[in-house]
């Protein structure tokens, strides 16, 4: 995918922008997102797991480090914010949510990077204003 960069002004057009961004993501495995505190990444996620066809009521795994939803194509949400090192994501079964055909959306990517694989779809949100957001997408 070609570099893409788009401004939202609001959660729901981060929402919308991430539903469009899920009839882009088959054929990768992650999407791995890089952001602040409350840059969108879950208001993101939330789009994406709509647009999948999931059930579940998407939220922030900041204390489980992944939840899942069930939908057409099953997303795995997780947050590596307290993951500070790759053993760690080898404990809670990484390997087995990258083979098992599920989207895994991976908030706080930069403290895992180097155990993403290269079908992974990078986000970048940078926050412009209290509503507004620059969000990049393109090929880790």
């Amino acid at each position: 995918m070609e570099k893409q960069i788009y401004t939202t002004c609001s959660p729901e057009e981060t929402e919308a922008l991430g539903a469009a961004l899920a009839l882009q993501a088959e054929g990768y495995k992650v999407i791995a997102m890089f952001g602040g505190l409350g840059s969108g990444k879950t208001a993101m996620t939330r789009g994406i797991a709509r647009a999948l066809g999931c059930v579940d009521a998407v939220s922030s795994p900041t204390y489980t480090i992944v939840n899942e939803y069930r939908g057409n194509r099953k997303v795995c949400h997780f947050d590596m914010y307290r993951i500070d090192s790759e053993d760690g994501l080898w404990e809670i079964g990484w390997e087995d949510y990258l083979e098992s055909g599920s989207l895994c959306i991976v908030e706080w990517s930069e403290n895992v990077l180097s155990a993403l694989p290269k079908e992974t779809l990078k986000v970048s949100f940078e926050t412009l204003d209290d509503e507004t957001r620059r969000i990049t997408v393109e090929n880790l």
